[in-house]
């Protein structure tokens, strides 16, 4: 059976709780998850900071989510946001979900004049859409090859990564 075809839209609330449940089962078994990504969302939701938050829909099924929320490298204090989490149900990945939900976050960016994204996440993925690990720009306890960014206007600024506390939330 082929899966349903997907459409990505902002969250509304009445999508929160499947959001909650696409976040744990997306990361249930990952290896490099505290399994908190549900935590930082909620936190980043209860705190007004979820500033760009789409779902994929799936004929009124959420089966995956991306955020935005703002940080600060360095000296930039404005402009840029930083990806994170993204997430697809277990049974959806490989079929492009990620991707799109991660196309539809950028452009929205782009749409808002954001001066470029920052994440901490895989290079080989998020390579494929500009994303680059940049000397100088770092977030603590992370290796520098895994901190990337995409410039979406002007250079990218260098410096330590501020985010907001939601992802340092314990589970």
């Amino acid at each position: 059976m082929t899966p349903a075809p997907v459409t990505i839209r902002p969250e509304t609330p009445g999508d929160v709780p499947a959001i909650r449940r696409v976040n744990v089962e997306a990361f249930a078994d990952h290896p490099v998850s505290r399994q908190t990504e549900h935590l930082i969302v909620e936190a980043l939701r209860d705190a007004g900071a979820l500033e760009i938050s789409l779902v994929a829909d799936a004929d009124g099924e959420v089966v995956g989510h991306i955020a935005f929320s703002a940080a600060r490298i360095g000296e930039a204090r404005d402009g840029w946001r930083l990806l994170g989490p993204v997430a697809v149900l277990p049974d959806r990945q490989g079929e492009g979900i990620g991707r799109a939900l991660v196309e539809a976050g950028l452009a929205e960016l782009r749409s808002r004049g954001a001066r470029g994204c920052v994440l901490v996440g895989d290079p080989a993925f998020y390579g494929r859409f500009g994303f680059a690990a940049v000397p100088g720009v770092t977030v603590k306890g992370v290796p520098p090859e895994y901190v990337l960014c995409l410039p979406l206007s002007g250079d990218t600024p260098r410096g330590e990564v501020e985010h907001h506390p939601a992802f340092s939330i314990e589970g």
